[in-house]
């Protein structure tokens, strides 16, 4: 099974668009250590001919552009696409966006939780995507999905969904249910366990997480790979970059670093590769040459970026 991230970065990318923060204004400049990121996604292949896209990221046309494997073959048809699939992990803004780029009459199939796919139904924008060409099918959590191509035919991968520590998405907050989490419910925001047909070792895609409980722990020992949320550094680091004022937590993201970041809370049941994605462009482990940057290969684990392809 062959995994590409398309896109590493949280939402905005680096540099975001508006951002003139330091890293921002590095990586603009063109400074050695750092690398232009796109907004989180990922694409799976059993065979190298057919894939799924683990989220539509605003940034999708740039990411078909820059991945060759996902654009038509010369000696295809006309209108003609190797992506067979699309599942979705939220309905996080930069997670679906890029659904709104795949309607050129395209036949492919939508894979969400059924909280997702309502955000969906319930925003007539999506209808640009004709449902006599784009299924949209439910994934129930905690159940492997055999996913298939809108006529049915086997993709050879397999999803199982399920349900981790997050958020509804940040245009569908309810400000006067704070103390519930804005209203988030099972299934606003999920993990997904990726295997080919056929084989035991499994990757877990989990781009948005706020905390690490014990059965997530118990899921994650389990898996040959990880990619794992990425978004902050430390929790405060907006608030202390001077370019926001919610914490990563108040995002629905666990920060990295210290006692209580992800790198301590997974340091004994990490499988043997670890990838961050979903990386703010005020974490400074975008610099590869900063100590957190150093940090965090000496816990072992990866910094992802586009382009970055992953044999399981």
């Amino acid at each position: 099974m062959r995994l590409k991230i398309l896109g590493s970065a949280a939402g905005g990318g680096f540099p975001q668009w508006n951002c003139n923060y330091r890293l921002s204004r590095a990586v603009r400049n063109g400074e050695g250590g750092f690398r232009r990121r796109t907004q989180s996604s990922l694409g799976v292949s059993a065979d190298g001919k057919d894939w799924v896209l683990f989220n539509a990221s605003p940034d999708i046309r740039e990411q078909i552009a820059a991945a060759p494997e996902l654009q038509p073959m010369e000696e295809g048809p006309l209108r003609a696409s190797p992506i067979q699939a699309v599942v979705l992990t939220n309905a996080d803004v930069d997670h679906i966006a890029g659904l709104l780029s795949l309607r050129e009459r395209h036949c492919f199939v939508i894979y969400a939780t059924a909280r997702v796919l309502r955000v969906i139904e319930e925003n007539s924008i999506f209808n640009v995507l004709d449902r006599q060409l784009v299924e949209r099918r439910e994934l129930l959590l905690n159940v492997p999905t055999p996913l298939a191509d809108w006529q049915g035919k086997p993709t050879s991968i397999v999803v199982e969904a399920f349900p981790v520590p997050g958020k509804i998405a940040l245009f569908l907050e309810d400000a006067g249910r704070a103390q519930e989490r804005f209203g988030t419910q099972e299934g606003d925001t999920v993990g997904v366990r990726i295997v080919q047909e056929g084989c035991h070792s499994s990757t877990l895609y989990i781009p948005g997480c706020a905390s690490v409980d014990a059965d997530l722990k118990k899921t994650i020992a389990a898996a040959s790979c990880l990619l794992f949320d990425g978004t902050v550094y430390t929790d405060d680091e907006m608030l202390s970059a001077g370019v926001g004022t919610k914490t990563g937590r108040r995002m629905g993201h666990l920060h990295i670093a210290g006692a209580d970041g992800s790198m301590a809370l997974l340091a004994d049941v990490a499988p043997a590769r670890c990838v961050y994605v979903h990386i703010n462009n005020t974490n400074p482990i975008l610099d590869e040459r900063s100590p957190e940057a150093a940090a965090v290969r000496a816990g072992g684990w990866e910094i992802g970026y586009d382009g970055m392809e992953i044999d399981i």
